[in-house]
């Protein structure tokens, strides 16, 4: 197996972009570890345990507003329930909660890997973005974590705001880089329905960023990143060589997970394939009432996937794969397709198809088209 997944749904405040399950009263956060723990318990001598797991992420939400002491009830019982032969523990964090002590407890519990999110240190835009942190605190978090004995750790940052520069989004850039990341995830601002951002949008009080503005914050981005050998390898994902996240990599080639807690998204592949999520509900949660949504997925959907995934990564999707893996063949019109992105210089074709830096920036478009196609 791959890798487990812990959705921990607590949050101090709710950032105006996010449409991730959370929940701001954190008054439950002891009973929901016992019941996460008791969960993970339910899995002991089913076919879920028999797998080695390389990889575990704490994810959410924010992780980090759990106590040290609770985070090891739950490492306990993982350890306890699952053959676990870790290859990278990642834990993702706010800058506002983390101290040098918070560090070394993490360390000292296995957690080999932090996520900070850090988003920008620009006031006005954690001001939009509505962030519980500081400019000060992020800069303060990762001296704290360049410090510590994390030598591995990715920093979230954010572009394509509604208003920002590009001198605001290269000093960004510039101050995040003296702290030598082995590990960036650099996200365009998305604007979901749900979210406050969606309901500003619906209301005509803010306008999206306009693509060609997207557009130059990406060249930004991957001009200043590969200077300093941080080089692109997922549409959102930078990372030095060998830094690369093993975790999130995993879902992008359809290895078996499991998704714990409230929202988590769980894939198993074994005869057949099929995904569920629990539902995005604490308290039926914490009342051992949730009902996961489960769904059997076809090889063409797998493949349809597949082929999505890949061709959002550097190492694209090689076409045996496809063949042999997932019984699915380019049909004629998708292969011309591809050679008329190919001669634009949007795309590469040979034994694999990797979408270009140009062909990146309009990736959704060119996999719609695609699947579209056959």
């Amino acid at each position: 197996m791959s890798g487990i997944y812990l959705h921990i749904p607590f949050c101090k405040q709710a950032c105006s972009y996010c449409d991730f399950y959370f929940v701001t009263r954190t008054s439950e956060r002891e009973h929901f570890v016992q019941r996460l723990v008791k969960y993970i318990n339910s899995y002991k001598g089913s076919k879920f345990a028999e797998e080695t797991v390389e990889t575990i992420y704490f994810g959410g939400g924010t992780p980090s507003l759990l106590e040290p002491s609770q985070l090891e009830q739950i490492m306990e019982a993982l350890h306890d329930i699952f053959d676990i032969n870790e290859r990278e523990i990642t834990l993702e964090m706010n800058p506002d909660d983390v101290s040098a002590q918070f560090l070394a407890d993490l360390k000292s519990l296995g957690i080999s890997r932090a996520s900070m999110g850090v988003q920008s240190f620009e006031p006005e835009l954690l001001e939009f973005m509505h962030r519980a942190h500081s400019s000060e605190e992020a800069l303060q978090c990762l001296e704290l974590l360049s410090a510590s004995d994390f030598n591995s750790f990715t920093v979230d940052l954010i572009y394509g705001n509604p208003g920002q520069s590009e001198e605001q989004l290269e000093r960004d850039i510039n101050k995040l880089l003296e702290f030598d990341p082995p590990h960036i995830s650099a996200y365009s601002l998305t604007i979901e329905p749900k979210t406050r951002l969606g309901k500003q949008v619906e209301l005509g009080r803010l306008a999206p960023p306009e693509d060609d503005k997207v557009a130059k914050h990406f060249d930004l981005i991957n001009r200043r990143f590969n200077s300093y050998g941080i080089e692109r390898y997922e549409v959102s994902n930078y990372s030095l060589p060998g830094k690369e996240a093993i975790h999130n990599s995993s879902y992008w080639e359809h290895n078996n997970y499991l998704g714990l807690g409230p929202g988590a998204h769980s894939f198993w592949w074994d005869e057949s394939a099929e995904r569920w999520e629990n539902e995005q509900d604490l308290r039926k949660y914490l009342r051992d009432e949730d009902q996961p949504e489960r769904e059997e997925l076809s090889l063409n959907q797998l493949a349809e996937e597949r082929l999505m995934m890949g061709l959002r990564t550097r190492k694209g999707i090689k076409k045996r794969e496809l063949s042999e893996r997932y019984d699915y063949k380019l049909s004629s019109r998708q292969l011309d397709y591809l050679k008329n992105r190919e001669q634009e210089g949007k795309v590469e074709l040979d034994e694999k198809i990797t979408l270009t830096d140009d062909g990146i920036k309009i990736a959704d478009a060119i996999i719609l088209d695609l699947v579209t196609l056959h």
